[in-house]
This record gives C-alpha cells, sequence and structure tokens, in this order.
C-alpha cells in the first residue's frame, strides 16, 4: 500500500494551498451533487455528509471511524452532531491540521487500527483513502485480492454484526488501458495532449504507491465474506464537477495563498521534481481519467452480516 512518503508527496505538499483555498477543514473527497450542478461545493458536501449519517444509521451518541480522514471535515461535521467521532490519516500535513484545528484525529497508518486501538464502532466510513491500499508492486506480484480481502476483514473486526461501512473510492473505468501498455516514468509532461496510456502514467507519479481496484467488482467481491451491499451509486459526474470546483478554488486569487505561490520560486527553478509535480497540477490528469472513463467512481454503503 501506499507509505506515508507517498501520501506526503501529494496532500502534505499541497496541504497550505488547501487550507487556503477550501478552508481549515474542507472535505477533499467528492461531493454529492446528483447531478445538480446549481448546488454549491459547500452544500454539495453536506448532501454527501448526511448521506453517510442516513446510510449508516449514525445518530447523537455513536461511535464513528473515518479512516483517511483528510482535513477533518466528516470527523468535524459528526462531532458537531455530537457523535464520538475519531479519525486516522498518514498525510503529516493533514494530521497535523485536524489536530491543530482541535480534531480527535490520530497521525498513523490505518492498516494497524485494530479493535484494540479505539474499541469498536457503530460505524466505520473511508472516502477517497481505499483507492490507496495496494502499490503497483503489489498488483504485478498478483496481490490485489488479498490486500482488500484483508482490508474488509480488518474492517469488519472493528464492527458488531449489523453495524454499516461507507466506502468512497475511485476504481478503473470500462476504458481502463492495458497494465502492459502503460509507458511508467517516461511521458513527456511538456506536451500538450496525452494518450491514455500516458495519463496512467501521469496519474501514477501524482498518486505513487496507489492501485486502483478494478471496476465495483474490486471492491465488492473481497467485501462479500463480511457485507452485503445495502446501496452503490455512481459519483463520476460529480467527481468531475467536484475537480473542476477544486481547480477553480486552487486558483482563485488569495494574498497569502499568492504569497506562498511565490516562495515556491527558487524550488521551482532548482527542483526538477518540484516543476514536474506543478506541470502535473497544470495537466489535470486527474479530471481527464474520469472524462475518458478511465476511472470510475462508486458510493457504497456495506453492512456486516457475519464475523
Amino acid at each position: 500500500m501506499a507509505v506515508q512518503k507517498d501520501l506526503d508527496a501529494h496532500y502534505t505538499r499541497m496541504d497550505k494551498i488547501f487550507r487556503l483555498s477550501l478552508g481549515e477543514k474542507g472535505a477533499y473527497s467528492c461531493a454529492r451533487f446528483d447531478g445538480d450542478f446549481t448546488m454549491t461545493t459547500e452544500a454539495a458536501q453536506l448532501k454527501k455528509h448526511q448521506f453517510i449519517v442516513n446510510g449508516c444509521n449514525i445518530t447523537k451518541g455513536s461511535k464513528v471511524l473515518d479512516i483517511g480522514c483528510g482535513w477533518g471535515a466528516f470527523v468535524d461535521y459528526l462531532t458537531q452532531m455530537e457523535v464520538n467521532a475519531y479519525g486516522v490519516v498518514l498525510a503529516k500535513g493533514q494530521a497535523d491540521a485536524c489536530i491543530k484545528n482541535g480534531l480527535n484525529v490520530k497521525h498513523m497508518d490505518s492498516k494497524d487500527i485494530a479493535p484494540e486501538t479505539f474499541g469498536k464502532f457503530n460505524a466505520v466510513t473511508a472516502m477517497g483513502s481505499p483507492e490507496h491500499l495496494c502499490s503497483v508492486e503489489e498488483y504485478k506480484a498478483g496481490k490485489q485480492n488479498e490486500i482488500y480481502k484483508k482490508y474488509f476483514k480488518q474492517v469488519s473486526n472493528l464492527l458488531p454484526v449489523g453495524g454499516r461501512f461507507y466506502c468512497q473510492a475511485m476504481v478503473f473505468g470500462p476504458n481502463m488501458v492495458k497494465f502492459e501498455d502503460i509507458p511508467f516514468d517516461k511521458t513527456d509532461l511538456s506536451k500538450k495532449e496525452f494518450t491514455d496510456e500516458e495519463l496512467m502514467d501521469i496519474i501514477c507519479r501524482v498518486f505513487p504507491g496507489s492501485w486502483l481496484p478494478y471496476g465495483k467488482e474490486g471492491l465488492i467481491d473481497p467485501a462479500s465474506e463480511h457485507f452485503k451491499v445495502i446501496s452503490i451509486d455512481s459519483g463520476r459526474k460529480d467527481y468531475e464537477e467536484t475537480i473542476r470546483r477544486w481547480t477553480a478554488a486552487f486558483v482563485k486569487f488569495n494574498f497569502r495563498k499568492y504569497l506562498l505561490f511565490a516562495s515556491y520560486t527558487p524550488n521551482y527553478l532548482t527542483n526538477k521534481s518540484f516543476r514536474e509535480w506543478m506541470r502535473r497540477f497544470k495537466i489535470q490528469a486527474n479530471l481527464l481519467v474520469f472524462e475518458r472513463e478511465i476511472f470510475e467512481h462508486y458510493r457504497i454503503v456495506f453492512e456486516k452480516v457475519k464475523d
């Protein structure tokens, strides 16, 4: 799975820019517009949180764990509901921001969570973290299904029978390319147009250490020993809209943010890897892979049926 340095390469590097663009506890996972793009981003994120609360039977006094909690948006929402909310996150910048903002969040690797860590929960959620469970190398070694089976067993151990797990994740879509055709680390980032295979190379550089499940079956099948599906829907179009709005927010003028951008100039001039990181941001490969249906996105409510 992705280790801390892999996640820090993306999430910690953009920590200050994110918080200056979307707020100290902004949500950095797909919002829930359900096709109504007249909604504000904030309203769509709130709609997502309300959907999860209803779908997972979360009420005042419930005990809930958010795995890969990002900057703590859902933990904060639950806390305001008087839910006993916990969050864990591996990216150091995100953990530090959550703790600074008074959220009950621990900086740790999610694979180390056990019933002894925090006790058991009424519900568990994971928004955007399941896609980081399997690395490219682990996929090549044929370990992906085993990794996801172990993950769902781990989540199952944190819940009673009847407890619910909300899983929101990117997966490979119908137009996913052949693995052997991807030119890993060879794509010329100065180009203006990219093949699907080149986009996959760029995405693997954006999220090092991560290889997605194949379709919704890549999540449902390894979960089936412990969980049944209560609801499932595609969030691909919603994710496309969310990414466009994040991009607009990141470039929107803010004096402190633009001073921060200016402070990156020496690093940009002297550090090739940083220039490549900035170029990848400009290419918006994460949006293009959804528009081309190389990626799909699913929102699934699971219910535990047996230990």
